[in-house]
């Protein structure tokens, strides 16, 4: 066998023997001693002999509960079965400081290659954390890639559904008397497009205009600023919102003309809602008017 092999067959050899216990990489005094050439009772007589030197923090005695882990099967330690001692661990600190009290060559020769596998096993890890924070870089990249991916999608089906005329209103048009069905038709699609708000602004509203607005989508807030509100609309109203989602009616009469606002769109509307069909009227999208200048004139 090749010097290289053997130098990576002794350092496999040294890491089985490696375990972690209380979070730290420690190895045991059986098998220390055993690298060493020397009995275990030695060794713990030499560190005895220098307990100054061996701190908690560089050497520590494994308690029952630790001894009956799977792991230290190499132990020959079986659960019920009394233990003559109770092995000490000695961290990598510890294990560098036996190599002043245990003074043969061979204990010098296997301190080197026990700190020699120490130091490879650091770099390994060190390696597959970096490989660990490569992988995630690469997931986080994934998911943001598949978030632009299904924003892209939904932004090409609102397109599609434009070309195709699933999602495409009239900007303005007028709708004739006796047309009651098309010009209903109309308006309850501008009240399911509404995502955020619906506000009507008419001075004429009647129970009609409450089962048109309720087929708005849940979650959708809807406003009603009318001129007036008969007692019989005040209980329509009143009973209506203890039913369905509730529509907020305030009263204000300083517009002359209808508007219908769905969220930042602001209609013109020719006709109150409720008489809408019955006779001529027209109806056009105010592209230049900010809603929520509109909106703040009402308050």
């Amino acid at each position: 066998m090749s010097s290289e092999k053997l130098e990576m067959s002794e350092s496999q050899s040294v890491e089985e023997k490696i375990y972690t216990i209380r979070g730290k990489q420690v190895m045991l005094d059986k098998d220390l001693a055993q690298l060493y050439g020397v009995e275990t009772k030695r060794l713990n007589e030499q560190v005895r002999r220098n307990i100054e030197r061996f701190p908690e923090d560089f050497m520590f005695r494994l308690t029952m509960e630790e001894c009956s882990r799977s792991q230290f099967a190499t132990l020959n330690i079986k659960q019920g079965k009394n233990l003559k001692y109770l092995p000490y661990a000695f961290t990598e600190n510890g294990i560098a400081m036996l190599s002043s009290v245990l003074r043969s060559e061979a204990a010098i020769a296997a301190n080197i290659k026990i700190m020699r596998t120490f130091t490879g096993m650091r770099r390994t890890i060190a390696r597959y954390d970096n490989l660990l924070d490569k992988i995630e870089t690469i997931e986080r990249g994934q998911w943001k890639m598949q978030d632009h991916l299904a924003e892209n999608d939904r932004k090409f089906e609102i397109v599609f559904n434009k070309i195709d005329g699933k999602d495409t209103l009239p900007m303005q048009g007028i709708f004739f008397d006796g047309q009651i069905y098309d010009a209903y038709v109309f308006v309850s699609d501008l009240v399911r497009k509404a995502v955020r708000r619906i506000v009507l602004i008419d001075n004429y509203i009647d129970d009609t205009v409450l089962t048109l607005l309720d087929k708005r989508a849940a979650g959708v807030q809807a406003t009603i600023y009318t001129g007036r509100a008969s007692r019989q609309l005040q209980l329509d109203i009143e009973k209506h919102d203890k039913q369905y989602s509730p529509i907020d009616v305030n009263m204000f009469s300083k517009a002359h003309d209808r508007f219908l606002i769905i969220d930042d769109d602001v209609y013109l509307i020719g006709a109150s809602i409720k008489d809408i069909g019955k006779k001529w009227f027209g109806f056009t999208l105010m592209e230049n008017t900010s809603a929520d200048k509109l909106i703040a004139l009402l308050q």
